[in-house]
């Protein structure tokens, strides 16, 4: 059976860059594990959803809400708040 998600990255090493796969079937957890990528710095090279690559729209949605994501951590880690209180003040995703 086919994961929902397939995530393709790739970690950069000095003369090439590794890739590697993620598989999930849960879109949240998609979106945290996108966003520890973007946390990172590491090339997002494509999402699939149940094997078909992602249309340019949905993958820059998801993206999106992966950066919001990691905007709010970094909000409720910095003031030392709550994620329903940086959703309240700044509008980041709770």
């Amino acid at each position: 059976m086919l994961a929902k998600y397939n995530i393709e990255y790739a970690v950069p090493f000095q003369r090439h860059d590794q890739q590697h796969h993620h598989l999930t079937n849960d879109p949240v957890e998609c979106e945290e594990f996108l966003a520890e990528l973007l946390e990172r710095g590491y090339k997002i090279m494509a999402i699939s959803h149940e094997g078909v690559a992602l249309p340019k729209v949905d993958f820059d949605r998801m993206i999106k809400t992966a950066a919001g994501v990691l905007v709010s951590k970094h909000i409720c880690r910095s003031l030392g708040i709550d994620t329903v209180e940086a959703h309240h003040r700044f509008g980041s995703p709770a």
